[in-house]
């Protein structure tokens, strides 16, 4: 796919599940790593994972849903490797799993705060520095496959994850001026803990078992099965090295095939 070999990459969200993997998938291709998350505990962890690899790792604390936590985690950032060439934004959260007008505001509220506003602000430090290095560069949001299908009783975060498609296009024609590249990963379900919540979590809301619950993200899929992280952190290395250059405004479906539009 290409060398990512010199360049600097950031993954929020990059402690655990999908964030983790692309860390490791960048790494491995030769980038400078920069994670970031909320628990410094797991995130130290998660750091000695990626420098295994002989990687240069920084982890830095920070909530994508704060605006000065995201400014000071891009300044250090900044200021450690005097650039950036790659910016994942993957943390978010799963969101209350009830019909929608049983959610409180605050339920509401921080569903879109993590997973759409931490978009914004996990990108837009960077990319005034990203246009005056005048090399280009990649964006990666993370959306999901219900960014483009409904999902009742996840109304907060279907919201959240359709608004990154529509962010990330109209941005992907604000920034191709500059060689910047802006996609959008669309996970299926992903087999692991987040997953195994969500299905706990569907499966009392429906009242129905758990096994229930987990085939209803499964078995619809061509491949009848899971999506695997590392198939999702594949698509991101893809994006984000000279192979995927041409490549910008996408929403990529990594699903095992549960969605194909």
């Amino acid at each position: 796919m290409g060398s990512l070999s010199a360049k600097v990459v950031v993954v929020t969200g990059g402690n655990q599940g999908i964030g983790l993997a692309i860390a490791r998938a960048m790494a491995a291709q030769g980038a400078a790593v920069a994670i970031c998350a909320r628990t410094q505990t797991s995130l130290d962890a998660a750091a000695d994972e990626i420098r295994a690899l002989d990687a240069d790792c920084v982890a830095l604390a920070c909530d994508v849903a704060d605006p000065d936590s995201t400014d000071a985690m891009a300044e250090t950032v900044l200021a450690r490797f005097g650039r950036v060439d790659v910016v994942v934004a993957n943390a978010g959260i799963a969101g209350a799993i009830r019909p929608m007008h049983e959610l409180t505001h605050n339920e509401w509220r921080e569903c879109i705060a993590v997973d759409l506003d931490g978009v914004y602000l996990t990108f837009r430090r960077f990319i005034p520095v990203m246009i005056a290095g005048g090399v280009g560069g990649s964006l990666i949001a993370l959306s999901s496959m219900t960014g483009k299908r409904p999902l009742p009783g996840r109304t907060p975060y279907a919201a959240a994850k359709m608004g990154v498609i529509g962010l990330v296009r109209s941005l992907a024609l604000e920034l191709g001026p500059y060689g910047i590249t802006v996609n959008s990963v669309c996970p299926g379900a992903v087999a692991g803990a987040r997953l195994d919540r969500v299905v706990a979590q569907q499966a009392d809301a429906l009242g129905i078992s758990g096994e229930e619950s987990l085939r209803r993200f499964s078995d619809p899929a061509a491949l009848k099965r899971p999506t695997r992280a590392d198939e999702v952190a594949a698509a991101c290395v893809f994006l984000a090295t000279d192979a995927g250059s041409g490549i910008t405004g996408e929403d990529m479906n990594v699903s095992a095939g549960l969605v194909m539009y």
